[in-house]
Parts: structure tokens; C-alpha cells; sequence
């Protein structure tokens, strides 16, 4: 911190905002003290969890993704459906209520 210029103008842009504050390390306000995320710890979870992706999860296969896809359309379109013909019911009802 000594001498150098950057450093004060680098902490007092570190106190202005909580997400600043738990890049760097600092403690929360709420919980002084405690739960401190450091760089190291990011790190440590981006790492961890490039692992888990690529040894861990079962991802599908190619012909599982169609199928999955395939059936998110069909139920896309049904719902859409059933919506389209609620919508026309309830304005024919509407219509005939506003006309007496």
C-alpha cells in the first residue's frame, strides 16, 4: 500500500460496492468476519466444477436429445393449442356477456 498511487483509489472503489467487496476477500457487512471468498477460492470452484462436468455427469446421448426435443415440440404445440381454444372460448363468452 505504501507508495503507491493505485492503491488508495483501488480500496476506496473496493468499499462502494458489496460485490467489489466479496471479489476481493472482504468480509460481508452483515457477517463481519466470516464467509470471506477470496480469488483463490473462485479458482478452486471453477475447477472443481469443469471436473464434475467432464467426469461426473451423465450427459445424453444424441438420439436421447432428439427424442427429448421431439417431445418438448409436441407438448409445445398441445399446450399452445389448448390455450389458443381457451382464449376463443372465453372471448365468445365475454362477447355474448357485453352484448346484452
Amino acid at each position: 500500500m505504501g507508495s503507491n498511487p493505485a492503491s488508495p483509489a483501488f480500496h476506496r472503489r473496493l468499499r462502494t460496492g458489496a460485490v467489489i467487496k466479496l471479489a476481493a476477500g472482504y468480509p460481508l457487512p452483515n457477517n463481519p468476519g466470516r464467509n470471506l471468498i477470496t480469488m483463490s477460492k473462485i479458482g478452486t470452484y471453477v475447477r472443481e466444477s469443469y471436473k464434475e462436468l467432464t467426469t461426473k455427469v451423465t450427459w445424453p446421448s444424441w438420439s436421447e436429445l432428439q427424442s427429448s426435443a421431439v417431445l418438448v415440440m409436441v407438448v409445445t404445440a398441445i399446450l399452445t393449442v389448448i390455450v389458443w381454444l381457451m382464449d376463443l372460448v372465453i372471448k365468445n363468452v365475454m362477447t355474448g356477456i357485453y352484448s346484452l
